[in-house]
């Protein structure tokens, strides 16, 4: 789907819609998040079109919309690999090896911080506090899979069971 159109679908509005009953009828903008989670789900990630029209659908300014889409490193706002490799950053875990993880990650992968792989399979993103400074270094896979103690080593191993699962699917 391009970044330039998005065409708000019947089962789309359906699921924004049951989103929208959980809040009072005059604070049906408290639903962007759901929305924008919606989105992403369905295309893969927020592109400027779909906050246009989640922005609409909710009644709500574009940048109100595009504020929430900024502030969260939740929602990409561009296509990104398969994998999303976000490592902390913060100070608290640059000072335990967090920076070196992500160079090491980004040495080992062939890409810049903020990069997607040739083959598409894994994005490298540097990011903020993930809440566990005593387990640095620390990163989040896919927004959902924390991981600790990210060593040189551990991050191979990482790697390349990821790569390994890709290829079964």
């Amino acid at each position: 789907m391009s970044t330039d159109t998005y065409h708000l679908s019947e089962a789309t509005a359906a699921r924004f819609a049951r989103e929208v009953a959980k809040y009072p009828a005059d604070q049906k903008q408290s639903a962007v998040m759901a929305c924008l989670a919606i989105v992403q789900q369905e295309i893969g990630f927020v592109s400027r079109a779909s906050e246009d029209a989640i922005a609409e659908y909710l009644g709500m300014p574009p940048i109100a919309v595009y504020e929430v889409t900024t502030f969260y490193n939740m929602y990409n706002q561009r296509k990104l690999g398969k994998f999303k490799l976000n490592v902390c950053t913060n100070l608290p875990c640059q000072l335990r090896d967090g920076q070196s993880a992500l160079n090491h990650l980004c040495s080992k992968l062939g890409v810049e911080e903020g990069g997607t792989t040739a083959d598409g399979l894994f994005t490298v993103q540097k990011s903020e506090c993930l809440g566990a400074c005593a387990d640095s270094p620390v990163m989040l896979v896919n927004d959902r899979q924390m991981c600790s103690f990210m060593s040189p080593q551990r991050l191979d191993e990482l790697v390349d069971t990821l790569r390994a699962h890709a290829g079964k699917n």
